[in-house]
């Protein structure tokens, strides 16, 4: 099945740019990135701030990560992929990442969540010229689902806190 991503969450105050790979299932049918309960996005985001627990309101927390100066799209435009592992990622075409640069250039660094939008990222732009000023942070993905070194999401949290100080320029 060809999915695609949703349109960017940005504006002229962002200064880190999320990105993950593809919406999930769950965020397809809720029509919000991160839509799944379980994803530890929108917690690590809250946290890193101080704020608790994230707000219900798909909205509000939209206008809580404009207000930290963060924004989030996808890697990857449209793919085919069956269910919502990024293992099962096929045939992707990448965003116009180069054009959302252009027109908010006070983007300062791109934090990827998890190695397969990191990737994606250097398979499609590696050494492009639009990026060479941007800091890009290969993050832990905020699935729930554990890994040897991302048990929990402390663990997460902890290792997001690296782009706290581009939110502060």
């Amino acid at each position: 099945m060809r999915i695609h991503s949703f349109p960017p969450v940005i504006d002229e105050r962002a200064r880190v740019l999320i990105l993950g790979t593809a919406p999930s299932v769950k965020s397809l049918e809720f029509g919000q990135f991160y839509g799944h309960p379980q994803n530890y996005l929108w917690r690590i985001v809250y946290g890193l701030f101080g704020a608790g627990t994230p707000d219900d309101n798909y909205s509000n927390r939209l206008a809580f990560l404009k207000e930290h100066r963060l924004a989030l799209w996808d890697v990857i435009e449209s793919c085919e992929r069956e269910g919502s592992l990024d293992m099962n990622i096929r045939a992707e075409v990448p965003q116009k990442l180069p054009e959302l640069i252009a027109r908010y250039p006070q983007l300062s660094c791109f934090a990827f969540n998890g190695a397969k939008a990191y990737d994606t990222f250097h398979k499609f732009y590696r050494n492009h010229e639009s990026f060479q000023d941007i800091a890009l942070l290969k993050l832990p993905s905020t699935s729930p689902i554990p890994t040897p070194r991302m048990r929990t999401l402390e663990d997460r949290l902890e290792a997001w806190r690296e782009i706290v100080p581009y939110t502060e320029t």
